[in-house]
């Protein structure tokens, strides 16, 4: 309820014009909020990695809702032909999307936005004596017009315009939304461009990986090749044997290497399946043992220290197979990995054959598979313990899944 009016007061009556001026003010405010809002709505489509063309045609649909224009359209500067296609828009025929495209010289709106990366406005295209009016834009009986560049880290990619057939006037305050939504699909595109590169580089890097693999695991093959012919034409049995032996180590690390590349050249890879996959192969080439493998869920490590444990793993395995059940043509072998607290793991290779020889002790021994074990061991930072078992022999591995010697 309104109070008394006071008599000494003149009642002043509001005008129709002040209404009016009211009116536009509060429509004004609404506008700027909006546009506001989508310039917002325009960072979330960018960062929530649209496809390209997706993101093109979200920004012209966004933007003419922002400035209540009928037209807008996204032009991509061809070098080549020096022309601005219409890559992207809203409001416009099939026959202008992809096909359409307007002059990049200075002479054109769209040309001198893109070539000096100003702002360009044109509120009366029937009376612009600056630059000539494309034809597109008489066709469809655009009046007024706005174009500012596409701008990432890169080349400029373009032109953002926006065009009407209505009456009225675009502002400056109009040319900072237009520029800001430009901002971001600028940002967009260069992002893109980048992750495209960085695609392109991760391709050519694994296909040059492939490749190395490949080499290394045919050098190999053939240094196996070599010293299998080798130990064929030497009539010391000794000398024989421990040319096939060294044989098989170089054919232990071209399988180990392979299974490596089989696993997708990362940086970190599932231990457990790529020893797995190495213990298949020893069964393959040990006939007269059976061998079990035992390990928990998957466990990353680095490539290399897969590769020093599998080839600890492949000297240790085949020296059993060798040498615990002689009178009885083989028997089971056990490979298992436990984890251990503070990032350790313990792997474990038992038998259950005649056991180690009286006296020997394996810190003494010159045996060329005995000091491969000792020298991976160390590199691993791993500490190597025999175990007492009434049956057998088993050694454990206690390993830290991260060292620094680790080479």
């Amino acid at each position: 309820m309104s109070g008394p009016v006071d008599p000494q007061k003149p009642v002043v009556e509001a005008s129709p014009a002040d209404n009016s001026a009211s009116d536009l003010t509060h429509r004004s405010l609404r506008l700027r909020i909006r546009q506001q809002e989508i310039l917002a709505e325009l960072g979330v489509h960018a960062l929530q990695g649209a496809t390209f063309d997706e993101l093109l045609n979200q920004t012209a649909r966004l933007t003419a809702q922002g400035l209540e224009a009928e037209y807008c359209k996204v032009l991509q500067y061809l070098p080549g032909e020096r022309r601005l296609l219409v890559r992207a828009g809203v409001g416009w025929g099939d026959d202008v999307i992809g096909k359409a495209s307007v002059g990049a010289d200075l002479a054109s709106p769209a040309g001198f936005a893109l070539r000096t990366g100003k702002p360009v406005i044109s509120n009366h295209l029937e009376n612009e004596e600056r630059f000539r009016t494309p034809e597109l834009l008489v066709e469809y009986g655009i009046r007024r017009a706005m174009n500012v560049i596409l701008q990432g880290d890169g080349s400029p990619f373009g032109v953002l315009e926006v065009d009407s057939r209505s009456e009225g006037e675009f502002t400056e305050h109009d040319v900072a939304f237009l520029q800001g939504a430009a901002n971001i699909l600028g940002m967009a595109i260069e992002r893109q461009r980048y992750e495209r590169n960085l695609k392109a580089a991760l391709e050519r890097h694994e296909i040059l990986l492939g490749e190395i693999n490949h080499r290394v695991k045919n050098s190999l093959q053939v240094v196996a090749s070599m010293l299998r012919l080798q130990s064929s034409s030497v009539e010391d049995a000794e000398m024989r044997a421990q040319l096939g032996e060294a044989s098989i180590r170089v054919m232990a690390v071209g399988r180990a290497y392979e299974r490596l590349a089989y696993d997708g050249q990362l940086e970190k890879i599932d231990l457990v399946l790529y020893l797995r996959n190495v213990i298949a192969d020893l069964q393959a080439t040990i006939q007269t043992c059976k061998l079990s493998f035992e390990a928990p869920h998957a466990i990353l490590v680095s490539a290399d220290r897969a590769i020093s444990l599998a080839l600890v793993i492949n000297e240790l395995v085949t020296n059993a197979a060798k040498h615990a059940y002689p009178d009885e043509g083989g028997g089971p072998i056990w490979v298992r990995i436990t984890e251990k607290e503070k990032h350790n793991i313990v792997v474990s290779i038992r038998d259950e054959g005649v056991g180690m020889p009286d006296g020997f002790d394996p810190a003494k021994s010159k045996r060329l598979g005995t000091r491969l074990v000792k020298a991976l061991t160390a590199q691993l930072d791993a500490e190597l313990t025999q175990c007492s078992n009434e049956k057998g022999t088993e050694f454990e591995l206690l390993v830290p899944l991260d060292a620094a010697k680790c080479v």
